[in-house]
């Protein structure tokens, strides 16, 4: 029954998440293109007002003309509309779909013992001090340079480096999956504490100084948009981390630190490229096409790198066929891979407890996911989960062999 209500809390987490995800990402890209497409107004009472810049834009049957006021507006509305629930409701959601996927069952799902061979208890206050320690750091960073003379330069180049440090130890510390995980949830706290501690705060004195007739420090206004902008850098790199989890051959590969590091520095150049791209429609920069490219230049060669080794037609053809799996002889010794699926599979595909449906027991299902085991648990060393079981390479070696021998089970 557990299990059960964790399933259903793991769906009903992940559909919440999903839900103000994309409230708070849509909102934070609209105000990045809409700050990018400004345009100086032409109406001299805009300009009296203080209007810095203006769109006119048509959407859903209707003309909308939004305007941006320098510093603050001459005067309050009844009503101002604050966006931060979106912020808060995805992180809450997300640190809720966490612990109950990773940290509840953190012996299974967060501990790789091959990796780093310490207590479930001790694993989760590593996890959760990453959320914190990256926070303190990057905010720091912020608070000694984003003010500077290329400031925005020299924070980008520290907060680089900071994320690779942090992703090279996370994925030495933590199993593959949830280490991706982690440094996705790492850099999102850190946009979700932007927006808490500086961003809301910010506009929060600014209105209070309007309110009660003070003049109004422009600084609340540039802190804010500093820590936004970094936000919408740090979007795809979170988004890639968090897709990750379903796609084993990223998080599985022995360089997988490498592999997160590239993977988000191309969803960064990509973010870039779409940021500039609007002010280039308006003359503003040239064009920034050689970001996509940068971007997308990473993107292949990863995907080149990771390209899994070929396996052999002949192989192949026997398993499809059937010739070498249901009795025909071959040049293997069927009885010794049993004794390794014995003490290191049958445990969760076994008679009492059957993963995924399947039973490495039997020796008809064991033939018909011959492809299967030999990706999962040769290629992408997927299995057994975070090697739990402790399984060698000299058994990974063997599993291979079984495979390239046409799978026999005879």
């Amino acid at each position: 029954m557990e299990s059960y209500l964790l399933d259903w809390a793991n769906l009903l987490l992940r559909w919440l998440h999903v839900i103000t995800a994309i409230a708070w990402i849509g909102s934070s890209f609209y105000f990045v293109f809409l700050d990018s497409s400004l345009t100086p107004p032409e109406d001299e009472e805009l300009k009296r007002q203080g209007v810095s810049g203006e769109l006119w834009a048509v959407h859903g049957g209707g003309f909308y003309h939004p305007v941006k006021f320098n510093v603050a507006p001459p005067q309050l509305p009844g009503h101002l509309h604050w966006f931060y629930w979106e912020s808060y409701s995805t992180w809450l959601s997300g640190f809720a779909l966490f612990s109950v996927s990773y940290l509840w069952s953190a012996g299974t799902y967060l501990v790789d013992k091959s990796r780093m061979d310490w207590a479930p208890s001790t694993a989760v206050v590593a996890a959760l001090s990453f959320l914190v320690v990256f926070w303190l750091l990057y905010d720091a960073i912020c608070r000694a340079f984003g003010q500077r003379k290329n400031g925005d330069a020299i924070v980008g180049a520290l907060v680089f480096v900071l994320v690779c440090i942090a992703s090279w130890l996370a994925c030495h510390w933590f199993a593959g999956r949830a280490a991706f995980l982690l440094v996705g949830a790492m850099l999102a706290t850190a946009m979700s504490a932007n927006v808490f501690f500086w961003i809301i705060p910010g506009q929060r004195t600014v209105v209070a100084d309007l309110k009660a007739g003070r003049p109004v420090d422009p600084i609340h206004g540039k802190r804010g948009k500093q820590r936004s902008v970094h936000n919408t850098y740090f979007t795809l790199p979170v988004l890639f981390a968090m897709l990750s989890g379903h796609y084993s051959f990223t998080w599985s590969h022995p360089q997988n630190w490498l592999v997160l590091i590239l993977m988000m520095a191309a969803g960064a150049a990509i973010r870039q490229f779409f940021v500039l791209r609007h002010g280039f429609k308006l003359g503003r920069n040239a064009h920034p096409w050689p970001y996509a490219l940068v971007g997308v230049a990473l993107v292949a060669a990863v995907v080149a790198w990771l390209r899994p080794a070929p396996v052999a037609d002949d192989a192949i053809k026997n398993i499809a066929t059937g010739a070498k799996s249901m009795g025909v002889k071959a040049d293997f010794d069927y009885k010794e891979l049993q004794t390794v699926l014995q003490q290191r599979c049958v445990q969760c595909h076994g008679a009492e407890v059957q993963m995924k449906g399947l039973r490495l027991d039997v020796p008809e299902q064991l033939a018909s996911r011959a492809p299967l085991i030999y990706q999962q648990v040769v290629q992408q060393k997927l299995m057994p989960l975070n090697n739990a079981t402790q399984m060698t390479e000299a058994e990974r070696a063997l599993v291979e062999r079984w495979f390239q021998a046409g799978a026999p089970v005879r």
